[in-house]
């Protein structure tokens, strides 16, 4: 286990961390979930990136979607690492600069992101890690203007 953190403290942090960064609510405690100087992600298809691009996507995200919501589902955590599913939805409403097929129009539908993710925690509880995958296809089939 990482530090003093808990198998439930690494989780609770975690879905902090995912909750403050689709809400936007308070930056300075979601970037107290990171190491912000070292943190590293890890995307699809080649994508990397550290905590200031990381935030960038997500502001993004908060700019294009509204109605945003996060969800995770089966987690396992070993060691100082934590696997999850996750779910991030939204009304697409304002063009999305970060799509992975470049800036895309709004089409007033609900999107779903679907992710599996595995994060790397410190010892001082903070993520420094992050690999995503996520479903593209399904993903731009549902930002395509006029999809169903």
């Amino acid at each position: 286990m990482t530090g003093t953190f808990t198998r439930d403290d690494l989780v609770a942090r975690l879905v902090r961390a995912g909750e403050l960064e689709v809400s936007g609510e308070d930056p300075d405690e979601a970037a107290s979930y990171f190491d912000t100087e070292n943190f590293r992600f890890h995307g699809p298809d080649g994508f990397e990136s550290g905590f200031d691009g990381l935030s960038d996507y997500f502001a993004a995200v908060r700019e294009a979607f509204e109605d945003r919501s996060i969800r995770r589902g089966l987690i396992v955590v070993e060691g100082d690492h934590v696997a999850c599913q996750t779910w991030m939805e939204g009304t697409f409403v304002r063009v999305f600069t970060q799509s992975p097929a470049g800036p895309m129009p709004p089409n007033g539908k609900r999107v779903v992101f679907d992710m599996m993710n595995i994060f790397r925690f410190d010892d001082r509880g903070r993520l420094v890690e992050e690999w995503v995958r996520t479903d593209n296809r399904s993903l731009l089939r549902q930002l395509a203007v006029g999809a169903d």
